[in-house]
């Protein structure tokens, strides 16, 4: 691929930054706070777990087609020109014909889209998409939507994912999902604003930054950081102590802190010094660092979120096996090094970074100076420190998502 196809480096030339998963969400005009809302209306029968005899069951028989119908989000992928050099890649070696598009812009869109037909056992017209933790995949995995994946057919997997990605609190055991990239949730400051190093969460409770504090919108994700604040581990918490949140959270609301809960628009807010100190996704920062600009993130000492967007398979998948190829097929580093050169998000395969760096080394001037960067990134290798900070979203019931979003909806949007 040449690098100056990708968006990072297309962006570091024009100073304008292509659209990202995460501006997707923005653009689409919903917040996450409203598409949590919007998941509550969802009906069905819960499911257990699949026995193993019953992901055998599954799996018996099933052969490949020669055909994959991928969905994932815009921008998502490396792309040359109109193809894909890892999925043309693929097709070569596999022998597989991948018909890539990219009809995900938020997930309650594509889960209200999807839903129906899941529903009634109906063909969604995909084998392969890619979903974000959080409430809809959680329905998706206890409405019995999503296929148990058979783990044997994933050594790639097995053997090169890092462990920070396997066993979800959300996914025990990786039974449906693994993950395509992943993102983290922590603080990113302006230093011309900020005196010193920021490593505590509670710098976001500081007076003397009183109208300079950006919040997320975004219900989960505040939630997380008012947990944090109090040293609660999200992934165990109990409604008593999203209530305690939910008061941290208040008190700082009410003693004028925060300038604005933000969604996407938080990054040219910090860029613009409208705000000095704001909770910050990774991939958003890298990018702006990567055009030149003087920010720094942190993964706070208390914690921070870690989120995955994840490959999965509809339980009316017409293509299941050459579905389960490609998701084994991406963990190989080569290929997965293919894909954190142009995503520039955390990469679930963390032997890439060598390779990035012997590629570094095959290039000149900027191309040069660009690898090394995604290579030397902690927003694209965190440290074991970082990693071993970080926390998911509280997976909820039906009956905790409406307790949840009544402390917290009324904090970011009142």
């Amino acid at each position: 691929m040449d690098l100056r196809t990708s968006p990072a480096f297309l962006r570091g030339m024009t100073q304008n930054r292509h659209p990202s998963r995460r501006d997707a969400l923005r653009l689409a005009g919903l917040s996450a706070a409203g598409l949590a809302l919007a998941a509550c209306g969802v009906q069905g029968q819960r499911v257990a777990p699949p026995a193993q005899d019953a992901v055998a069951g599954y799996w018996s028989g099933k052969k490949k087609n020669g055909a994959l119908r991928f969905a994932n989000w815009p921008l998502y992928i490396d792309k040359d020109g109109s193809k894909y050099p890892s999925l043309e890649k693929f097709t070569a070696e596999s022998g597989i014909k991948v018909t890539y598009q990219e009809p995900i812009q938020d997930m309650t869109t594509w889960f209200g889209k999807i839903q129906p037909l899941l529903a009634a056992n109906q063909d969604i017209g995909y084998d392969l998409m890619v979903m974000t933790n959080g409430i809809h995949l959680g329905r998706a995995i206890d409405l019995g939507y999503l296929v148990p994946l058979d783990h044997a057919k994933l050594p790639n997997f097995a053997a090169n994912a890092s462990p920070s990605v396997k066993n979800p609190v959300w996914d025990k055991n990786n039974t449906y999902t693994i993950p395509w990239t992943v993102g983290v949730t922590g603080i990113a400051y302006n230093p011309k604003y900020v005196d010193g190093d920021i490593t505590s969460i509670q710098e976001l409770w500081n007076p003397k930054y009183k109208g300079k504090i950006g919040m997320m919108l975004d219900v989960q994700e505040v939630a997380n950081f008012g947990m944090f604040a109090l040293g609660i581990d999200p992934d165990k918490s109990v409604q008593a102590d999203w209530e305690k949140a939910a008061a941290k959270l208040q008190e700082q609301r009410d003693a004028g802190l925060v300038r604005k809960y933000y969604e996407n628009d938080y990054v040219d807010a910090l860029v613009r010094g409208d705000i000095w100190i704001t909770m910050a996704w990774s991939g958003d920062i890298f990018q702006q660092i990567t055009e030149g600009e003087n920010l720094r993130f942190v993964v706070p000492e208390e914690g921070g979120t870690i989120w995955t967007d994840n490959m999965c398979i509809p339980k009316t998948a017409q293509n299941p096996v050459d579905a389960l190829t490609l998701m084994d097929y991406v963990y190989r580093p080569e290929i997965a090094q293919m894909l954190v050169e142009y995503i520039n998000y955390i990469t679930p395969v963390p032997a890439t970074k060598d390779l990035v760096l012997a590629h570094a080394g095959q290039e000149k001037g900027e191309d040069r100076k660009f690898l090394e960067e995604v290579a030397a990134s902690p927003l694209i290798y965190p440290s074991d420190a970082d990693l071993a900070r970080l926390r998911s979203y509280k997976s909820l019931s039906s009956a905790e998502e409406k307790v949840y979003e009544g402390l917290f909806q009324p904090i970011t949007q009142g």
